[in-house]
């Protein structure tokens, strides 16, 4: 229940602000239609996360655990770093063509790209190589991403104003070099 929680927990941070709460903002104004736009966003995150779950899950049949905490420790408080620094979101990333494969098929595919390489993947795949809990942390990141991202559809920009996003980002950097600083700090 750990893992669940604070994957949870970590990731709905670590999303606020971020360019994949931004494209789900544009996706909302620009098609006005949330529940196909907020079922694109849980099946693409569903799929990205299972996948970098994976491949944290993987990875820690590959390396030895006293290599695994040092890495962790310090990704970990890269993230912490990443975390300070503000997404943007290009404006021209959509156009104004009616959507190829509907809301929801473009909703799924345009968020499942852009949540390639993002802040909440590599901190599902660390997350994943922490806990023995592969199902707990996917279930968590993609919760914590829904907890982030559905409001955001539902309520627009008025959501984003409640919590200054500079906040968001530094309560989020702390909780990260927190884990950071326990996995370097506490034997395995």
């Amino acid at each position: 229940m750990e893992a669940f929680l604070i994957s949870t927990g970590i990731v709905a941070l670590a999303e606020m602000g971020d360019k994949t709460q931004l494209l789900a903002l544009v996706l909302a104004a620009r098609f006005r239609k949330p529940w196909p736009i907020v079922l694109g966003i849980l099946v693409a995150t569903i799929a990205n996360h299972a996948m970098a779950g994976a491949l944290g899950a993987w990875v820690t049949t590959l390396i030895s655990p006293q290599a695994l905490r040092w890495i962790l420790g310090v990704s970990f408080i890269a993230m912490a770093v990443w975390m300070l620094i503000p997404d943007k979101f290009d404006d021209d990333d959509t156009d104004k063509k009616p959507p190829r494969f509907g809301v929801f098929g473009t909703t799924v595919l345009v968020f499942f790209l852009a949540e390639m390489g993002d802040k909440t993947q590599i901190a599902t795949v660390m997350l994943a190589a922490r806990y023995d809990a592969y199902l707990w942390v996917v279930a968590g990141t993609t919760l914590g991403m829904m907890l982030a991202n559905a409001p955001v559809v539902w309520l627009g920009s008025r959501v984003t104003r409640l919590i200054p996003l500079r906040v968001v980002h530094i309560v989020s950097a702390l909780i990260f070099a927190g884990l950071g600083l326990l996995a370097l700090l506490v034997s395995a």
